[in-house]
Order: C-alpha cells, then sequence, then structure tokens
C-alpha cells in the first residue's frame, strides 16, 4: 500500500496548481489527467439547461488576476496560487484606492499566514483571497486591480469511469473535481476514487461500479437529472471526500440509515480495529445529500477521514499537498475495498436441506479443513450459514449474529454452495 499511496499523493501534487471551478477549462484539464490513470467518459452539459430545479449556468474561465501597488509590483498575484481570486469572479479592470478595494479583499484574521477559499457561484460578484500579514503590510494608495476572466455561455463538464461487473446493478462512486488548489477537499478523493477503479478493474467484480467525477452540487444534480430514468439501477453508492489527512476515518451514513452500504461500512470498520467514527445522516455536507434526497433517496453514505469544516486548514490554503499523507490516503482506499469485497460477496441463501443438520463429513466438507488453524472457527461458520440460510438472512448477517469474521463466512458459504447444499 505504500507504493500505491505514492503514486496518489503524486496524482494529488499535478493536480493542485489547476485553477478548478463548478465549470469551465480547470475542470476539463482535471478530468484530461485523470483520464491518464482510467478511460473517462466526458460529458458537456450547455449553459441553461434545466437540471431538476437549477440550471447549469455560464461557464467561468480566468486566465490572469492580480492587484499590484504603485511600483507596479503584484501584490496579491493569481499565478502564485487560484485560491488568490474569488472563484466565479466577474471581470475587472481598475486603479483604486486601498479604501475602496478593501470591500473586496477576504482573509482569515485567526490564521493571518492563510489564504482563504471564497467563491461566488450565483451572485456576480469579483474580489481577491490573500494572507491577512499580506494585507497588514500594504500601505494606503492606489492600487491597479485586474481580473482577466470571462463569463459566457458554454458548458458544464463531468466525467464518468465504468468497471463492468456481473450483473447491470450498481455501486456509485462520487467525487467532487471543482475545488481549485486544495489537496484534502478534494484531491485526496480524486485519487482514492481513482485508485480504486484500477483496482476493481483488475477483478471481475459482482456488481457494476460507476465512478462520478462532478462539479459539487451543481455537478450531482445535473448528473441526477441525465440518468433519472435509470436510477433504479442505484443499489449502493458511496461520496468520497477528505480522503487524506491525518485524522481517524468517518463515514456519514445514508439518509436511510439501515442501507446495506451502512451496514457494510460499519462492520469492515469495526472488524478492522481502526479509530473510526460514525455519524448519522444530516442534509448538508458533499453530495450524498443529493443523492440522499427524499424523491431519490439512494443508499449512498459518504466516507472521509476528519468531516469537512473540522479542521482548521478546511478551505485554506494550508490544505496544500504537504497536509495530506500517502499512508492516509492508501488507508482509505484499503477500507474502501475491503467494504466493496464484503458488498460483492454479500448474498442470501437458502439451505436445499433445512430438515435437520446435513451429513458435512461425507461430502468432504470437514475433511477439506484439515490442518488449517482457524477449522473450529471455519465449521462454525458452515453451521451458522446453513442455519440463517432461509432466503432472508445475508451473509452479513451471519458474520454479524456469530460474531464470525465475514471472509470467514464468505468461504464456508462458497464450499456449502460447491457441495449442492445452499444456493443464492
Amino acid at each position: 500500500m505504500t507504493e500505491l499511496g505514492a503514486e496518489m499523493h503524486a496524482l494529488v501534487e499535478r493536480l493542485y496548481p489547476l485553477c478548478r471551478s463548478i465549470t469551465g477549462d480547470g475542470v476539463r484539464a482535471t478530468l484530461d489527467t485523470v483520464g491518464e490513470y482510467v478511460p473517462l467518459q466526458v460529458h458537456e452539459v450547455p449553459t441553461g439547461t434545466q437540471v431538476l430545479d437549477w440550471t447549469v449556468p455560464q461557464e467561468w474561465n480566468i486566465r490572469d488576476a492580480y492587484v499590484a501597488d504603485a511600483t507596479g509590483r503584484r501584490v496579491v498575484d493569481f499565478a502564485a496560487s487560484s485560491l488568490h481570486v474569488l472563484g466565479y469572479s466577474v471581470p475587472v479592470s481598475a486603479t483604486m484606492p486601498l479604501a475602496e478595494l478593501r470591500a473586496h479583499l477576504h482573509t482569515l484574521p485567526d490564521h493571518p499566514a492563510w489564504v482563504p477559499y471564497r467563491t461566488s457561484y450565483y451572485k456576480p460578484e469579483w474580489g481577491f483571497c490573500l494572507a491577512q500579514e499580506t494585507l497588514d503590510a500594504l500601505p494606503d494608495g492606489e492600487y491597479e486591480v485586474r481580473i482577466d476572466s470571462t463569463l459566457a455561455d458554454g458548458h458544464l463538464t463531468y466525467a464518468e469511469h465504468v468497471v463492468p461487473g456481473q450483473v447491470a446493478d450498481e455501486v456509485i462512486v462520487s467525487c467532487h473535481v471543482c475545488h481549485p488548489s486544495l489537496a484534502n477537499d478534494n484531491l485526496a478523493g480524486i485519487a482514492v476514487a481513482t485508485f480504486l477503479a484500477r483496482a476493481l478493474a483488475e477483478q471481475t467484480p459482482y456488481y457494476t461500479y460507476r465512478f462520478i467525477y462532478a462539479p459539487g452540487t451543481i455537478g450531482a444534480i445535473t448528473w441526477l437529472a441525465r440518468n433519472a430514468e435509470r436510477i433504479d439501477r442505484v443499489k449502493h453508492g458511496l461520496v468520497l471526500a477528505c480522503a487524506g489527512d491525518p485524522g481517524r476515518l468517518t463515514y456519514k451514513q445514508s439518509r436511510r440509515g439501515d442501507a446495506e452500504i451502512d451496514r457494510v461500512i460499519r462492520h469492515v470498520l469495526a472488524a478492522s480495529e481502526r479509530p473510526h467514527h460514525v455519524t448519522e445522516f444530516t442534509p448538508y455536507g458533499y453530495d450524498e445529500r443529493q443523492y440522499c434526497s427524499p424523491g431519490f433517496n439512494l443508499g449512498v453514505g459518504s466516507l472521509s477521514r476528519t468531516p469537512y469544516a473540522g479542521y482548521p486548514e478546511y478551505h485554506t490554503s494550508a490544505d496544500n499537498p504537504d497536509f495530506v499523507s500517502p499512508e492516509a490516503m492508501a488507508d482509505t482506499l484499503a477500507v474502501c475495498r475491503e467494504a466493496f469485497a464484503v458488498l460483492d460477496r454479500n448474498r442470501q441463501y437458502t439451505n436445499l436441506s433445512p430438515y435437520g443438520e446435513p451429513q458435512l463429513g461425507r461430502r468432504g466438507l470437514y475433511d477439506a479443513l484439515g490442518g488449517r488453524s482457524d477449522t473450529k472457527q471455519a465449521q462454525m461458520a458452515m453451521l451458522w450459514v446453513l442455519n440463517l440460510s432461509d432466503g432472508e438472512h445475508s451473509l452479513l448477517d451471519v458474520a454479524e449474529r456469530s460474531g464470525l469474521p465475514f471472509d470467514t463466512v464468505a468461504v464456508a458459504a462458497g464450499a456449502l454452495q460447491g457441495a449442492g447444499l445452499i444456493k443464492a
């Protein structure tokens, strides 16, 4: 996992300088880079398209922006960091005194060395973000203000990657691609999703896995609007965000609270003995709130490390590649893989010999266990699977009720099915 962690961190570093927003060339450049790792189907949705209760906005692009003092020195420079410009700023070219400029400057007084991340997507505005210590050092006087941006009819861009499964039923994995230079929120989520897709492609999963790379809120809403007629295929889902910080893992349950993905991830986290926290659903956060809106009510939870707004670096320049670690991303990826391994094998079975306990010895099932260090555990797993294979209990039910590891239960079910004693 160390090597995978390093590769994910390298992807974060590649994506970090790009200026992303909810639309524009920064999103396309991001998807182009991700497309070097997994093939993507890119979708372009025109400005003005009605998507549920929303409308696709104009596309925003920016080439340059700065505040320069009387000597021409750039005291705030977009070229140094995409965070320096208020997202979706309208174009401006003017000279004004510092007293007038202050109304358009955003800082973090409590963290004077950090630059905040701010946006104004749906209200025409312009502005700059800078460190409080930079602002404090600016003398009164005239400043040249320049934002070379465009707001024009264009497209909203999102992408999908599909890992085919044995069945058409889908698991969606969603991550937002709209934030500029913020490593944990959400370049780490993009990296984990991408390497998870690569790992699943090396297998033959039971479910079809659909990875969605979309701008936050409006992107997920657009995907839902364009896929409403086939939404019944989505059986499970996971939103990945804040996947690389040093905090413990946090799972936010779906709106249902008892969806299969909720139970699976709770089980995996508990069985792994990793430090973790499970929270109830709230209609605020990332795009799980769109997938879990009452009209869709999908079984989609959210996996992160420290949740949004739960760490001081959130939405600031301190959320840089140094803030996320290869080890944390590798750990998040491992949990996803463990959870989907359970999800893929979690079936309900029917006992084909339900009257009394079938003779396992003459079928070679006990003999097949000889020499194993966990022979007794494996025998108990077979007995539990036989007893609860009534068409109503899943293998996860068996694992939880028996206290046995899911893998042991799944292996027992495979052996019993191979002997013709149970069927899915």
